[in-house]
């Protein structure tokens, strides 16, 4: 299994924590899709804003793993914040989730 951590926490802080800003939480994304992939044997494609989730190569199972590996790694997880059941389309509306749910939490 690989073993990738984006180091978005306090290092006198004990658990997770919001990552610093909107450019962390896409890298951390970013990082996730990549080793999730890797770890499922899955072929990724190419990462782009415009990528329709369903064409990554990734499937449901995959999409389980990031969700729970983003809320450890950034301390958020902005599909409980909604209201209404919504899941994104492309990973650019992936990332902006999590780049909203960081500013929202860091206040």
């Amino acid at each position: 299994m690989v073993e990738a951590v984006l180091h978005t926490q306090d290092p006198h802080v004990d658990g997770p924590s919001v990552a610093r800003d909107a450019g962390a939480a896409r890298a951390a994304v970013t990082m996730c899709f990549t080793v999730t992939a890797a770890d499922q044997d899955r072929a990724l494609q190419p990462l782009a804003d415009q990528l329709v989730l369903l064409d990554s190569g990734l499937d449901s199972l995959c999409f389980a793993i990031i969700v729970a590996q983003l809320e450890d790694e950034l301390g958020v997880d902005p599909f409980s914040e909604l209201d209404e059941a919504f899941f994104p389309v492309t990973f650019g509306e992936f990332v902006q989730i999590y780049e909203a749910a960081v500013q929202r939490a860091a206040g």
